[in-house]
């Protein structure tokens, strides 16, 4: 069982970082050296060049578009007074896909161009939100460190541990008309 996760067989957060890197910075470029080969060899060089000018110059669009589009819905949002967790998760998605657009290689653009569109986004999305749920650490009432509230205890308010801590004067909010 790991240490951190609680799961068996869970491989350490090390190992999963390394195993990521491994395949972000070995095997990414081996296989969009091997795709850009592949696609020469059938169109010739200098239509792959003019391919992957075209496919940037599309993912510019496609970003421009999205990102416009991700920046409005959070603006509308943020108006209205809601937690704008989608529009947050749509915008990062929307930058790392024009991330992966603007970088040389069909591979990274087809990932890309997976992340901008509206059609596959919340998939992403939905993937993206459970990375993050399982990252984030929840703190409630009886956290050490933590009021009863379940915020954290910087300096001022009573204690429960016996302590003294700075007087505390209570009093009621009142709103006038």
């Amino acid at each position: 069982m790991s240490a951190r996760s609680g799961h068996p067989g869970a491989a350490p957060p090390r190992r999963r970082w390394t195993w990521l890197l491994l395949v972000l910075f070995v095997v990414m470029p081996v296989a969009e050296i091997y795709v850009l080969i592949q696609v020469g060899q059938v169109i010739g060089a200098w239509w792959t060049v003019g391919l992957l000018v075209l496919d940037s110059i599309l993912g510019s669009w496609l970003i421009k578009r999205e990102g416009a589009r991700a920046w409005a819905a959070l603006r509308t949002t943020l108006a209205s007074g809601r937690m704008p967790a989608r529009e947050i998760a749509d915008g990062a998605l929307v930058l790392l896909g024009g991330a992966l657009m603007l970088s040389p290689g069909f591979v990274t653009d087809a990932f890309g161009i997976l992340l901008i569109l509206p059609l596959t986004r919340p998939f992403f999305r939905r993937l993206l939100t459970s990375v993050v749920a399982r990252r984030l650490v929840v703190v409630g009432p009886g956290t050490p460190g933590f009021g009863a509230s379940g915020f954290r205890r910087t300096s001022g308010g009573p204690r429960n541990d016996g302590r003294p801590g700075p007087e505390v004067v209570r009093g009621d909010v009142v709103d006038e008309p």
